[in-house]
């Protein structure tokens, strides 16, 4: 037969593929079903893992105001940066929140319809029985003797429900099918992260975290004036405080001294403390770094410590002027540590006193005349050296001020480098220009403790255990069907056997053999031996 003379072809090089144009309602559903495809999901999904990145990489007012201090101050010039993109708040940033968001929603669009659909498939039979076993992947056959055939369908309906298949018979012939646990777990899996994300927005906003310095014997309440920084969520509240009190009684640090390569670090922090509850008594607890403390629903973990030596400062006139620990910090492994004293209560108020000194835990003195520690915990030679300015230290204007740094721009120096004030425990020394006098009492540990209250923790961690479940449901389960026909020849009996998988199926063959074996295993005795086929 010719063509028409008028017939074209569907593609040709002159041919021109014109597309519908999409009016705003098409543009808004074809929006949609891209947020909400599996693909999108994994994209965003990546990008949230990709964006908390930075706030791991810099310090963030929630979790470390004195480490975003510290950061503005050692990088001046990023910090205009940093702040314009949100960088010390990522998590709560408008772009974090815009991809955390849209993976909310990207999520909730998978998985509604696919639950809508897998409900629906699993309360359908399962498919009729295909005309052609040789086309499927995995197929066999044989001929039996003395059986009919009724009886060899019913026995191969009664194997495959054993095997926990559900069935359907047409006819002479069984389909059967099972697997749909693992679009089950497919389902949980993704349920359970849209659950975590849900559980982290809700709970971060009930969640609270402060830390405070606590010098042995110091006792700290539970309330916002406590706190040295406090980190609220969004739903803070008067009431979302517990009343307890948190005592450190003492902080127990070991170091190592038989390694000579590793002399001096850390081998074990242990704060000792006691906490009381508003109508309980004092119970005492240990804290370590990796083993936090949970009090009222709250989990205090050990950060840091370090060296709060005690002094004492009085006036020329004899009158005290200053009495208490200060907590200094450390400036490596040796603890070399420096600290700054604000006496503002002196009889001159124009004279107000700073020092600013570094603490030796064990000394040594260096060829140039100043002094470096050579082991970390102190000792009766512990050396405290300082150096002194006279001028307003700052503590009388009412702004609040950084308690380890001092101002010295507008402060007078009267003793520094050349002339330091040296002090061991127990030694007083006299302050230069009449200032008055300064004594080392002690010197006694501080711990850093960081205090968090997460409600959501319970939830969250209930729904990663469901996603995990759901993952290696949907990774181990095989979704297969099998079927057996059954047809006279004759005076034989053929039985076909068949398997389709749905996905990777390796064990599809032996699953396939098996259902024959047991097959044969379940007819009557006379018919197990097959007749060859020809």
């Amino acid at each position: 037969m010719s063509r028409p003379s008028d017939a074209q072809d569907r593609f040709t090089d002159d041919a021109v593929v014109v597309n519908p144009r999409l009016g705003p309602l098409e543009w808004l559903r074809w929006g949609w079903r891209t947020l909400t495809s599996m693909r999108t999901a994994l994209l965003l999904l990546l990008a949230l893992a990709v964006a908390a990145v930075p706030g791991s990489l810099i310090p963030q007012n929630s979790s470390d105001p004195n480490g975003v201090a510290q950061y503005k101050a050692a990088n001046p010039g990023l910090t205009k940066i940093v702040n314009a993109l949100q960088g010390f708040d990522v998590y709560t940033s408008f772009w974090f929140s815009a991809i955390y968001l849209l993976l909310f929603i990207s999520l909730i669009g998978c998985v509604v319809p696919r639950l809508r659909h897998h409900w629906t498939a699993m309360r359908k039979a399962p498919p009729r029985t295909p005309s052609r076993f040789t086309r499927l992947p995995f197929s066999s056959s044989i001929r039996l003797h003395g059986v009919d055939v009724d009886a060899a369908v019913d026995a191969g309906e009664r194997v495959l429900r054993a095997s926990r298949y559900r069935t359907a018979r047409y006819g002479s012939s069984v389909s059967a099918e099972r697997g749909y646990l693992r679009e089950t777990g497919n389902l949980l899996f993704h349920s359970a992260l849209v659950g975590v994300l849900i559980a982290v927005f809700v709970g971060g906003g009930f969640t609270y975290t402060g830390q405070r310095v606590l010098v042995t014997g110091d006792t700290f309440a539970n309330t916002e004036l406590g706190y040295d920084s406090l980190s609220p969520g969004r739903f803070f509240g008067d009431g979302s405080l517990a009343p307890y009190a948190l005592r450190l009684d003492k902080l127990d640090v070991t170091y190592e001294q038989r390694n000579v390569a590793a002399f001096g670090q850390p081998l074990d922090y242990t704060a000792h403390v006691s906490t009381k509850l508003p109508d309980g008594a004092w119970q005492k607890s240990i804290i370590k770094v990796n083993s936090p403390l949970d009090v009222a629903g709250t989990s205090v973990y050990l950060l840091g410590n370090g060296y709060a030596p005690e002094f004492t400062v009085r006036n020329a006139d004899g009158s005290l002027a200053f009495h208490g620990s200060v907590a200094f910090r450390p400036q490596n492994a040796q603890m070399t540590s420096l600290g700054v004293v604000k006496v503002s209560e002196t009889t001159d108020r124009k004279k107000q006193i700073g020092l600013v000194g570094f603490l030796y835990p064990t000394p040594a003195e260096q060829t140039d005349g100043s002094f470096t520690s050579i082991f970390p915990s102190v000792g009766k030679q512990s050396l405290v050296s300082f150096f002194v300015y006279e001028g307003d230290v700052g503590l009388d204007s009412g702004a609040p001020r950084n308690v380890y740094e001092l101002d010295t721009s507008k402060m007078k120096q009267v003793a520094g480098r050349t002339d330091p004030v040296q002090l061991t425990i127990g030694q007083t020394k006299t302050l230069p220009d009449g200032l008055g006098t300064v004594t080392l009492d002690g010197i006694t540990r501080y711990a850093a403790f960081d205090i968090h209250h997460d409600p959501s923790q319970g939830i969250v961690a209930l729904f990663v255990a469901l996603a995990v479940l759901g993952l290696i449901t949907s990774l181990l389960v095989p979704r297969r069907r099998l079927w057996i026909k059954v047809r006279e020849e004759g005076d034989e009996v053929v039985v076909e056997y068949a398997g389709l998988a749905r996905g990777d199926d390796p064990n599809l063959a032996r699953a396939v053999a098996e259902l024959e074996s047991k097959h044969r295993a379940a007819l009557p005795e006379a018919a197990r031996e097959p007749a060859p086929v020809p």
